[in-house]
């Protein structure tokens, strides 16, 4: 079924506030560039698309270069609809769009507000072309990340369309992910349930916080959004944070800061699993074992910071790979090698021996020292390319656990079976020898192998304090991971009470770490971190 037949896109995410400055500095990306200044989008090419915002002929869904808060040359832009294409501004392939103004400040403003201000190209498209064009009817796409902050919806009144066409609609942008290496960051609507585009498993989903935004589970049960960020209470803003994050990781990941393998750096199941193991969990985020995002917030609020940071840790192979029989216990190995670091990714294959067996890659980490470790991990991996449109692919069955390899105990594990997606988070880890194990069940699977790519982060921060000579104290941390606030309290009881100080913080980019200046009062004070 195509969507030409069934649907016309709906503008429902329109709103009149955009993002602003304080937003970037949430999601991570003005500390990113005061580290990285060069990390600018540049070199990527990005597509957005645009639902017209009313009736009209031309089309409404326009980016105007010289509008406010996008301040971008005309000859960075291309223009395209079912009128045709074109090079200037303005032009008869389209009208201006409010809408498509405030997206694209967020995205590539080259303004405060702008996350990736330096993208190569943008191809503005028109919504209900591009669907008919690019997606139902597969051609490719030059774009490595596109932005749609729409929804498919059945009328204007956010009526969702039958579970069967959501189903079509998330194959074919699965299809034309796989097919053309394209990034979908979309926008997961304003209340009910997630709506397609967000809700393809090969793209990724954003909601909006704080706000209220659509939530999971999706129409075949699946965890969606992906993650949330900022943006004036709409995810018509927020999803630009999000696109804008993945083209400054894709030209990070391409210029080396992930290691020589840039292939397996830039590749979209990469820069995803970076994404989503980045954020930080807000107050109220819960997950379970078959569910891997919450329900509201996915994998929590983005900050493209501690993805930018996972991804300097590096490719890091498993140590070894062992099988079991399906559905039978899969223990810690006997390889004593461990991972060299505690931050990094992985991009890696996993291949079931037989229709009998579990197939598990271990990755053991030692964790030394007396303090508990933090502990972030996301698997994500791809829905095939559907051979036959008209029967959409399932995707592979894979799981995430932890194994604490001194008993044998399982600590933790994420095992759903309709997500392409795992995801563990764990404040509180005793020092010891862990296990993190991919494991690939062979019931319904696909195929017999299976890429998928790996983002984990073990950590614990310890304060440093220094005494000046005017009495003040001078605190600091690293600043990586980002999402920690400074307390102080009088007392450690468990019944103590913590405030937050006031200070404010700077980022010490020559040390790494963010410092933080408080006065002596003379009276006892306790100091520590806190994440909501």
């Amino acid at each position: 079924m195509s969507i030409s037949k069934v649907s016309a896109l709906l503008i429902i995410l329109l709103a009149a506030a955009s993002a602003n400055g304080a937003d970037i500095d949430t999601i991570g990306a003005t500390l990113l560039r005061q580290v990285s200044p060069g990390l600018t989008g540049n070199g990527i090419s990005v597509g957005q698309v645009e639902a017209p915002i009313s009736a009209g002929t031309p089309p409404p869904f326009e980016v105007n270069p010289g509008a406010a808060g996008v301040n971008q040359p005309t000859n960075l832009f291309t223009w395209i609809s079912s009128s045709g294409t074109a090079i200037t501004f303005t032009n008869t392939v389209g009208t201006e769009s409010g809408h498509a103004d405030a997206v694209a400040g967020n995205f590539y403003g080259n303004t405060t507000n702008g996350v990736a201000p330096g993208v190569a190209h943008v191809d503005n498209y028109e919504a209900n072309f591009f669907s008919d064009n690019y997606i139902a009817s597969p051609q490719a796409i030059p774009d490595r990340v596109v932005n749609q902050s729409f929804v498919y919806d059945a009328d204007v009144n956010g009526t969702h369309y039958p579970s069967n066409v959501e189903a079509t609609i998330d194959s074919e942008y699965d299809d034309a992910a796989t097919q053309y290496g394209v990034l979908f960051v979309s926008g997961a609507g304003n209340a009910g349930t997630v709506y397609p585009a967000a809700t393809c498993y090969n793209g990724i989903g954003v909601g909006v916080y704080p706000g209220n935004s659509s939530t999971a589970p999706t129409y075949n049960g699946r965890s969606k959004p992906d993650l949330v960020a900022p943006g004036g209470g709409v995810t018509s803003f927020s999803t630009p944070l999000v696109a804008g994050s993945a083209a400054l990781l894709i030209q990070a990941a391409l210029r080396g800061d992930g290691g020589s393998d840039t292939a397996s750096a830039s590749d979209n199941r990469t820069i995803k699993a970076l994404i989503l193991n980045g954020a930080i969990k807000p107050a109220g985020w819960t997950n379970g074992v078959t569910t891997p995002l919450d329900a509201r917030y996915g994998a929590g609020v983005l900050n493209v910071f501690n993805s930018w940071s996972q991804l300097t840790g590096g490719k890091r192979a498993f140590i070894e790979s062992t099988s079991v029989l399906d559905g039978q216990p899969h223990p810690p190995g006997s390889n004593p090698g461990n991972v060299p670091v505690l931050t990094g990714w992985d991009l890696n294959s996993i291949t079931s021996p037989d229709p009998l067996h579990d197939k598990i890659n271990h990755y053991y980490f030692n964790l030394t020292g007396s303090h508990v470790y933090t502990l972030t991990a996301t698997l994500t991996w791809q829905r095939p390319h559907t051979v036959v449109p008209a029967q959409p692919m399932s995707i592979n069955d894979l799981n995430l656990f932890l194994y604490n390899t001194a008993n044998g105990n399982l600590v933790l594990c994420s095992t759903s079976m309709v997500d392409n997606v795992e995801h563990l988070t764990l404040p509180s880890l005793p020092p010891g020898r862990y296990d993190l194990q991919v494991q690939k069940n062979p019931n319904g699977e696909v195929s017999p192998s299976e890429t998928y790519a790996l983002a984990f982060e073990f950590f614990n921060i310890a304060l440093t304090v220094r005494q000046t000579n005017n009495n003040n104290l001078v605190i600091s941390w690293p600043l990586a991971p980002q999402g920690f606030k400074l307390a102080s309290s009088s007392s450690i009881n468990p019944s103590a009470t913590w405030a937050p100080v006031t200070s404010p913080v700077t980022a010490d980019t020559s040390a790494n770490r963010d410092v933080v200046t408080v006065p002596m009062t003379g009276a006892v004070q306790f100091f520590r971190l806190q994440r909501p």
